[in-house]
């Protein structure tokens, strides 16, 4: 494989040169991705950097991935305002195994190293934090445009923030990273971890950065925004969410995700080519034809679908529209459900609902519409 093969969509390369001089140290690399688990939706935009990862597993090389349980509890300040809400341990362990879960549908798992970085960071006493804090200066942690911002508008940033770029680099550090991965918004970070790492007399990493993905709504495609597509979710709902993007925005997208250039001249052809690829390297390329016969069926042609899955009501003479969303119609939270419900996206028996709890009568053996895609027939034991 080619260089650019193992660069390719990359943004920055960094240094110049210096993947050609890790390279030639002739031996397997080891290629660093962290992520922070913060929420349970990993989408296509995490996918981007996974897709180089697995390029440089092809070539023989070792890909690490390291869970930030220990950097979440201070949460990554890139791009933010404010800082992050902490998050409890179990909701961290949860939202981990939904990552790998994830990540699996692009990387070799038997040639992927998994670390936590709690083994090296909940054991650094106050004397290591010192040396660490000696690698930079505030000054330097200033240069941040996100900390610029902020401190310009004389908005609140805590220490753990400030410290947060260099608890990266120490990870790079604990795992001896070649080259670390990461989008555009992580470029401050990445670099971070190179001068980390040569103050700790180790050769620096090379940094590859890669886009961040827009929606359909011409917005990042971000979890807590809701104009995402998940690497696993439901095969209807992927094929429906890829169906829903711009055809300006096509290009670019198909050649984030493919690797390749649209070959088909008319643009929803090339649409349905994305969306079955997406669905087929999550569920397979039969699932893939079937999520295609439902959206033609169900969106474009706006009937039900042919089998409709069912699912049992919970015992009570009240249900909680909310719960049995999260429960039954794969919607990730209550909080969630309940923004579908505010926005008129839940139907029983093509009727809109806004109430949040309804009589179990009333639901028994109807039919629960969530969104244009999600159908479920609700029935007693």
């Amino acid at each position: 494989m080619a260089i650019a093969d193992l660069t390719r969509n990359a943004v920055h390369v960094l240094p110049e040169d210096g993947l050609e001089a890790k390279l030639a140290l002739g031996r397997p690399l080891r290629v660093k991705l962290g992520i922070d688990v913060t929420s349970p939706h990993i989408h296509l935009g995490h996918g981007i950097p996974l897709q180089r990862m697995r390029a440089f597993q092809d070539e023989g090389h070792t890909g690490v991935l390291i869970v930030g349980d220990y950097t979440t509890r201070i949460g990554d300040p890139s791009g933010r305002s404010e800082e992050r809400p902490l998050l409890e341990p179990e909701d961290i362990d949860r939202m981990a195994e939904r990552f790998f879960e994830s990540a699996y549908t692009i990387l070799v798992e038997e040639l992927t190293e998994v670390r936590y970085n709690s083994e090296w960071l909940a054991k650094v006493d106050f004397a290591e934090i010192l040396r660490l804090t000696r690698t930079t200066t505030v000054a330097r942690l200033l240069e941040r445009d996100d900390f610029a911002g902020r401190f310009a508008a004389q908005e609140p940033i805590s220490v753990s923030e400030l410290l947060y770029p260099l608890m990266q680099g120490y990870d790079s550090v604990a795992i001896e990273a070649d080259v670390e991965l990461g989008g555009t918004d992580q470029l401050y970070n990445l670099l971070m971890g190179r001068e980390v790492m040569e103050a700790y007399g180790l050769a620096p990493q090379v940094v590859l950065t890669t886009p961040l993905i827009d929606s359909w709504d011409g917005t990042k495609m971000s979890s807590s925004r809701g104009n995402y597509v998940a690497l696993v979710e439901a095969p209807e709902e992927q094929f429906g969410k890829m169906m829903r993007f711009p055809d300006d925005a096509l290009e670019d997208l198909y050649r984030l995700i493919s690797e390749a250039d649209p070959s088909a001249d008319a643009p929803m052809e090339a649409k349905l080519a994305l969306a079955r690829l997406v669905v087929s390297r999550a569920h397979g390329a039969a699932a893939a034809s079937a999520a295609e016969a439902h959206f033609t069926r169900v969106v474009r042609e706006g009937r039900a679908p042919v089998d409709l899955p069912e699912a049992t009501l919970p015992a009570g003479e009240v249900v909680h529209l909310p719960s049995l969303l999260v429960d039954v119609a794969g919607v990730a939270t209550t909080s969630e459900a309940r923004r579908l419900i505010a926005q008129g996206g839940v139907r029983v028996n093509d009727a809109v609902i806004e109430e949040l709890d309804l009589p179990r009568e009333a639901l028994d053996g109807a039919v629960l519409q969530v969104g244009k895609r999600r159908y479920v027939r609700l029935a007693s034991e």
